[in-house]
């Protein structure tokens, strides 16, 4: 238990310059974009460059073991934060645009952080290690941003410079944290690389569900939270206040509900949690098509879309963890951060010109068919285990 507590820790700080980028990163490209149209490409290159090193990432980690990988994905973004403090100091948007882009390569590493958690418990624990890694994102997400607006005016420089020199030393934290860490804990199972190809290790119904479950969950949250201020302060003119109040409270809900969440899996099982995660998302694009654009409304049906991804992300990867070999978990964990966080960018990218186009109503509606399917995909694995289970109970007869 002390080394997954070392390893939330380093996480804890590790995470901050994704959570401050993201938090300031839209208002900051909005100042230095040469057209207003071009002011959310630093958050969609963040996206990509996350999609694009996912697989990458696991490798490395399958060549120089976790604990190396997270401490050069902190040093990259240490880097990365001080690029974009000298970016934004010198009003230059290419620069920002490039510092983006390395934030999301970390983003990659982070990601796996809770994989890594994973390795460090038992099987029966998995739930807890994934939860304490969420909690520890929770923390972060509530410290971080306030932290960085209090600096963001740090010695006279300009507005937000501060806020990514504090993300650099806090990376460089998780980087001496990460030293404490044994070099072998995290890949305890040293054993031959299998044969297997990509294809072939999640090529069951355990882990195709599990993947979906993770596709799901990032491509509905972020193709609604990402036009949530478009539509709340640009189509119906809600203040920059009340849209901060809803993000902020949609980012809580994405993390608190990771207190219980293991202890969920352990009472409901996987896929009841699963089919929960998909009630709350579908509940939210239900408000948000019949009631009223109104500050509360958006509220609920934030908060309710953050808890669904909660349920659907913890229970998917959770699920996941238990549907492939040791030998193949860093092939099947990579493929698995490339096509959910291929698809978050792609849909990310999509969000804003949808909402503008058809309006908040429509775009919630185009959400409903990922629902449908994902709730097709519980049902077929709940049918296959119970199938398996009878045939076992034949042959025991």
């Amino acid at each position: 238990m002390r080394n997954l507590w070392i390893l939330s820790a380093a996480q804890l700080f590790a995470g901050s310059g994704t959570i401050i980028f993201f938090t300031f990163g839209g208002i900051i490209g909005a100042d230095l974009a040469p057209r207003t149209s071009l002011s959310t490409l630093p958050l969609a290159l963040a996206v990509v460059g996350t999609a694009m090193t996912s697989l990458p990432a696991a490798l490395l980690m399958q060549y120089i073991g976790r604990r190396r990988a997270f401490m050069v994905s902190a040093l990259l973004a240490s880097f990365a934060a001080l690029f974009c403090a000298y970016s934004i100091a010198h009003h230059d948007f290419t620069g920002f645009c490039i510092a983006a882009l390395l934030f999301g390569f970390n983003m990659a590493f982070i990601q796996q952080y809770r994989f890594a958690a994973i390795e460090l418990l038992t099987p029966e624990y998995t739930p807890r290690a994934v939860t304490n890694v969420m909690f520890a994102t929770l923390i972060a997400v509530i410290v971080w941003p306030e932290l960085g607006s209090r600096l963001r005016f740090i010695a006279g420089l300009p507005e937000f410079s501060g806020s990514f020199i504090l993300v650099a030393v806090l990376c460089s934290i998780a980087t001496v944290i990460l030293r404490v860490l044994p070099p072998m804990v995290t890949i305890k199972h040293e054993q031959a690389r299998s044969s297997h190809t990509v294809w072939q290790a999640v090529g069951n119904t355990t882990s195709l569900v599990a993947i979906m479950a993770g596709i799901c969950s990032f491509a509905v949250m972020s193709f609604i939270m990402v036009a949530t201020p478009i539509s709340m302060h640009k189509l119906d003119a809600m203040s920059v206040e009340q849209t901060k109040q809803v993000i902020s409270l949609h980012l809580i809900a994405m993390y608190l509900p990771s207190l219980i969440s293991g202890w969920l899996i352990r009472t409901l099982g996987h896929l009841w949690l699963m089919l929960l995660g998909v009630l709350c998302m579908s509940a939210c694009v239900t408000m948000s098509i019949v009631m009223d654009h109104h500050f509360l409304h958006y509220l609920g049906a934030l908060v309710l879309l953050g808890t669904g991804w909660n349920f659907l992300f913890i229970s998917g990867t959770t699920l996941l963890a238990s549907s492939y070999t040791a030998n193949d978990r860093f092939k099947v964990q990579g493929f698995n951060d490339l096509v959910v966080f291929g698809t978050q960018a792609l849909v990310s990218v999509a969000s804003g010109p949808v909402v503008l186009t058809l309006g908040w109503e429509k775009l919630n509606l185009l959400a409903i068919p990922m629902l449908v399917l994902m709730t097709i995909g519980i049902g077929w694995l709940w049918w296959q285990q119970k199938f398996n289970a009878s045939l076992i109970s034949m042959e025991h007869a």
